[in-house]
C-alpha cells in the first residue's frame, strides 16, 4: 500500500507540475499564403509575413537581397539567418490579421504571448524574370531554420521549400 501511496503521489505531481513555459511543437506554415503590407522593392529592405490563425511567421529580407536579376537568366542568392535576413516567429492571445503588421497605429488585441528569432539558417532566392510584364519573380525558400526558446527547446531544420513568391520591377536602362 505504501508503494501505491508514494508512485501516485510522483504520478500527480508529475502531471500538475509545469515550469510555466509555452511548448512549441511544430511550426507548420506550408499551407499559408505570403503577404505584405507594400510592394517590395529590389533596393530596399523587405518585410514579408505569413499568418497562420494565432501564429506568425515574419522575415526581414536584408536591402538588395532581391536585386539579383538578369533578364533571360535564373540566378540564386542566398541571405543567411540572423546576420543578413531575420526571421521571427510569433504566438498571439488570439487571431491575427494583415492589419497587425499593417496599419500606421498598431492594433491592441491580440497581443504576442511568445516570440523566437531564428539563429541559424538560410533563405534562397531564385530569381526569374518576366520581361514581358516588366518584373523579376523571386521565389523564396528557407532552409536549415534553427529556433531556440527561452526554455531551451529547440526546433531545427525546418524547411519551407516555397515560402512564397514576390515581384519586382525590371530596372530600365
Amino acid at each position: 500500500m505504501r508503494n501505491y501511496f508514494f508512485l501516485s503521489l510522483l504520478t500527480i505531481l508529475s502531471v500538475s507540475c509545469s515550469d510555466g513555459d509555452l511548448e512549441i511543437e511544430t511550426i507548420d506554415f506550408d499551407s499559408v499564403s505570403l503577404q505584405y503590407c507594400t510592394a517590395p522593392v529590389a533596393t530596399t529592405k523587405n518585410i514579408l509575413f505569413k499568418i497562420n490563425d494565432t501564429e506568425a511567421l515574419i522575415l526581414e529580407l536584408q536591402s538588395g537581397v532581391l536585386n539579383k536579376g538578369v533578364v533571360g537568366e535564373t540566378i540564386t542568392t542566398q541571405s543567411t539567418v540572423p546576420s543578413q535576413s531575420k526571421l521571427t516567429y510569433r504566438i498571439f492571445s488570439g487571431d491575427v490579421d494583415d492589419d497587425y503588421f499593417c496599419d500606421d497605429i498598431p492594433t491592441v488585441e491580440p497581443t504576442v504571448i511568445d516570440q523566437v528569432e531564428a539563429e541559424d539558417g538560410l533563405v534562397i532566392i531564385e530569381t526569374t524574370s518576366d520581361a514581358e510584364n516588366g518584373n523579376f519573380v523571386h521565389t523564396i525558400s528557407l532552409s536549415g531554420i534553427s529556433f531556440v526558446t527561452e526554455s531551451g527547446q529547440r526546433i531545427t531544420n525546418l524547411s519551407i521549400s516555397e515560402f512564397g513568391t514576390v515581384t519586382t520591377e525590371i530596372p530600365e536602362g
